[in-house]
């Protein structure tokens, strides 16, 4: 159990720490998201840009940051407690992962291979799912894979954004055999169904684990 930073006394004019320091947080993630997509071309509703989906997200987690600090103004909430570096930093190793693998990173004279959405995605997702201690590794590949699927034909289908999908290998070995959005669709279906036969294998295997063990203390 983490213990509380300070007393559960007076607080001062924050009466909600936790949800204060919060929802700070979240407002300064949307500014940055903001400046980070400052270049991206927003569009518009008939046709939307790169930047519109982003722009959009970041107003959202601003505006629920500063509802988080308005809460912690009025009501009264927990004390700010002392929190494990493993989750944050995990997170941070994950997003600086997806962003060296979805498209060619250089390092000076080294760079990464550009692996697309469809390798950077679950790759991320399993990461991630570290942060905690109760991560499954079988749980996190489905996760991974069927949410990546549904991001491919979300972003790259449906709303045609410019977002490598597929390894840039596997682009150029294929080029001129297939039309993308083709290929891409084949990719996305593929990953689907390996998440869906990962979910049944799994599920399989957590019925049949009682009745061994059943089996197990009868025989014993």
């Amino acid at each position: 159990m983490s213990e509380p930073v300070g007393g559960s006394g007076a607080r001062g004019i924050v009466r909600g720490p936790q949800s204060f320091v919060a929802g700070l947080g979240l407002i300064a993630l949307a500014l940055f998201a903001i400046w980070a997509g400052g270049d991206l071309a927003r569009g518009t509703l008939g046709a939307i840009g790169p930047g519109l989906m982003p722009y959009g997200l970041a107003l959202g987690v601003g505006l629920c940051g500063a509802a988080l600090c308005v809460a912690g103004l009025l009501r009264d909430g927990a004390p700010l407690q002392s929190m494990p570096l493993r989750g944050p930093v995990v997170i941070l190793l994950a997003i600086g992962l997806f962003a060296v693998t979805i498209r060619p990173f250089a390092f000076g004279s080294l760079s990464t291979p550009g692996l697309g959405l469809a390798v950077a995605g679950p790759l991320a997702v399993l990461v991630a799912g570290y942060a905690s201690h109760e991560a499954r590794f079988s749980e996190l590949a489905i996760l991974g894979l069927l949410l990546t699927a549904g991001c491919m034909l979300l972003f790259g289908d449906l709303l045609n954004l410019p977002i490598p999908m597929l390894p840039t290998a596997l682009i150029q070995a294929l080029s001129g055999t297939l039309p993308s959005r083709t290929l891409l669709r084949i990719a996305a279906g593929a990953l689907a169904l390996a998440g869906l036969v990962l979910l049944v294998v799994s599920r399989r295997s957590a019925k049949r684990e009682p009745i061994d063990v059943a089996r197990h203390s009868l025989t014993t």
